[in-house]
């Protein structure tokens, strides 16, 4: 009698009746001919059919049709019915009477009943007698078989792992093709980070060549229905920009039940601007457990104003573990004035190591006074990686006067980008004379678009220029803009004043009084007694006395003495010698010195004119 291969094996796993889902759905006319025909074959004493019949009738469910067909091939020698016959009885709940069939099975070749000895002994604890049966049913080419022996091996830490997961994907198991890309993932990852073996360009070229292979076998394993293996290549898509066979992927791996990718796919959604379908993946994601989903949602109601379904959604965040939900929801009650509950979910983020939270119930604990409550945590937030904690360290150590522990908070936030951070460690350079510190630092601050650090970059730029003669308006042939106008002009549009006077007065050295005239007024406006003073004297040089009064009047008032001394002189011209005198008063107690000087001559000249 010939004795049957494995092609009767119920399935490859050799262990459980369950579909696949890989394999295609047969019709099902095709398949009640061939069951008869078997079953007439069988009754006839067909070995064959007798297995194949009983393969059928498992795959049904029908273990008590199968189990007669199945001993009878099984007895006549035929390995899969062995095989097999050991499936039915496993689910039967004779686990040991089924491992002796398998091993029937397994001696007379076949793979799959290797395979499930192989895992019967795992289950087991005997290690020794898995590795031998699985290593058997592996070097005959059983995926499943392989995938058993490549877990065992990488539980046990055995080199030989990778070799076999290898094996296992190449021969079609997603799930081994899915835990080798993981595997080449992490290690391109360690390359790319520096944190593997060896640096340089080679090492960065053998991390390349990994990313590119996992993302190869992502696709496999995707490509066979892997939801995660899906998730992860959706992830890597989108890294690279290409967002639509991304969002292709996401939704692969999320209509396969997989929350995270429901989730990845609402962001995507929510980015090119369709908020509502977002809302429906981040409720599909949430409902399943996703945090993150989960605070998408809650933040998107809050965006609406729909504060308590924000507030449900984060307190959802915080019951799947998200630490975001607390921080969150702290955040709501802050703005909402619920300072109290502010600071209790603070606190419970910080307790759990998310460092905004920490920076933030520091911050909340100054707000108040409390300043022993916040350095703590504002230190806890700084070494967790908190740039604005570092910053707002900082501020706490220059309240105290610990100018150089302050400084050295700044330096740390300045390396990470923190742009007020560079701009306090320039102010602190120039103060010590370290002109080039202080640019390098400036530069950075106001390349990150602080006002006051392009304004003073302009001002050290500007000392550098060769001097010219100095003129109350300046005059000058320079033409072309310097970078520190440049700065200035950038500080100036800022919003900055005395930028906004300092670009007035480089336009008036130009001859350009129009714009010259423009910044002043939007500088004055602004409320510069500077602008107000200089805008007077360029519209005083234009003829208009009456008009430049009024702005000096406003420059006086602001505490501006040479604004008071020309009031003074415009009334004592006018004749009005006791408004003049008054003027002229306020210009000797304005200052500075050569103000007070002249404006008390005029004073005692206007006093001795009124006595006459």
């Amino acid at each position: 009698m010939n004795v049957m291969g494995d092609k009767a094996t119920l399935f490859e796993t050799g262990r459980f009746v369950q579909s696949s889902g890989e394999e295609p759905t047969r019709d099902e006319a095709a398949e009640a001919a061939e069951e008869a025909r078997h079953r007439l074959q069988a009754e006839a004493g067909d070995v064959e059919s007798m297995s194949v019949l009983g393969a059928m009738l498992l795959r049904r469910g029908d273990l008590d049709g199968a189990e007669p067909r199945l001993r009878a091939a099984t007895a006549a020698g035929d390995r899969a019915a062995a095989n097999n016959l050991g499936v039915l009885l496993h689910q039967r709940g004779y686990p040991e009477e089924a491992a002796g069939w398998w091993r029937i099975a397994a001696v007379a070749g076949s793979a799959a009943a290797a395979h499930a000895l192989g895992r019967h002994h795992r289950e087991r604890g005997d290690e020794p007698a898995a590795e031998y049966w699985l290593r058997q049913s592996a070097e005959q080419g059983h995926a499943l078989g392989a995938y058993a022996l490549a877990d065992l091996l990488e539980h046990r830490g055995d080199a030989d792992a990778g070799q076999w997961m290898r094996a296992a994907a190449e021969r079609g198991h997603r799930e081994a093709a899915y835990r080798l890309a993981r595997s080449l993932d992490r290690r391109a990852a360690a390359g790319e980070d520096g944190t593997g073996a060896g640096d340089g360009p080679g090492a960065d070229a053998a991390a390349t060549a990994e990313a590119a292979e996992a993302e190869q076998w992502y696709r496999q394993a995707a490509a066979r229905g892997h939801r995660r293996a899906a998730l992860h290549l959706g992830a890597i898509l989108e890294r690279r920009g290409a967002l639509k066979e991304a969002g292709r992927w996401y939704l692969t791996s999320a209509k396969d039940g997989e929350a995270r990718a429901a989730c990845a796919l609402g962001f995507l959604l929510r980015d090119a601007g369709d908020t509502e379908s977002a809302a429906v993946w981040w409720l599909r994601a949430a409902q399943d457990g996703d945090g993150n989903a989960a605070n998408a949602l809650g933040a998107l109601h809050a965006e609406r104003g729909e504060t308590q379904t924000a507030e449900r959604w984060y307190r959802a965040a915080m019951d799947a573990g998200d630490d975001n939900g607390a921080y969150n929801l702290a955040l709501l009650c802050a703005e909402q004035g619920r300072t109290a509950q502010a600071e209790q979910w603070y606190r419970r983020a910080a307790y759990a190591g998310h460092r905004e939270a920490a920076n933030a119930l520091a911050v909340l604990l100054l707000q108040v006074g409390d300043t022993s409550g916040a350095e703590p945590w504002f230190s806890k937030a700084a070494e967790a990686g908190s740039v604005d904690a570092a910053f707002n360290l900082g501020i706490l150590y220059a309240g105290r006067g610990e100018d150089r522990v302050a400084l050295h908070c700044y330096e740390r936030a300045a390396a990470a980008g923190h742009t007020e951070a560079a701009l306090q460690v320039g102010i602190a350079r120039l103060r010590e004379g370290d002109e080039a510190a202080a640019e390098r630092h400036l530069r950075c601050a106001a390349g990150g678009g602080s006002a006051e650090a392009a304004y003073r970059l302009a001002a050290v730029l500007d000392a550098r220029r060769p001097a010219v003669s100095e003129h109350e308006l300046g005059e000058s042939s320079l033409n072309v803009k310097t970078e520190c106008e440049e700065w200035y002009e950038r500080a100036a549009t800022q919003g900055h004043r005395r930028a906004q006077v300092r670009v007035g007065m480089l336009a008036a050295a130009r001859g350009d009084v129009v714009e010259a005239a423009r910044w002043y007024r939007t500088a004055a406006e602004a409320g510069s007694r500077n602008g107000a003073f200089n805008l007077g004297l360029l519209l005083a040089r234009e003829g208009s006395e009456p008009e430049a009064a009024v702005w000096w009047e406003r420059a006086a008032d602001a505490g501006h003495g040479r604004a008071a001394l020309r009031l003074a002189l415009v009334y004592a011209r006018r004749g009005e010698l006791a408004v003049g005198q008054q003027w002229a008063d306020r210009a000797v107690a304005l200052g500075p010195a050569e103000v007070t000087e002249r404006a008390g001559r005029l004073r005692d000249a206007l006093r001795e004119e009124l006595s006459a």
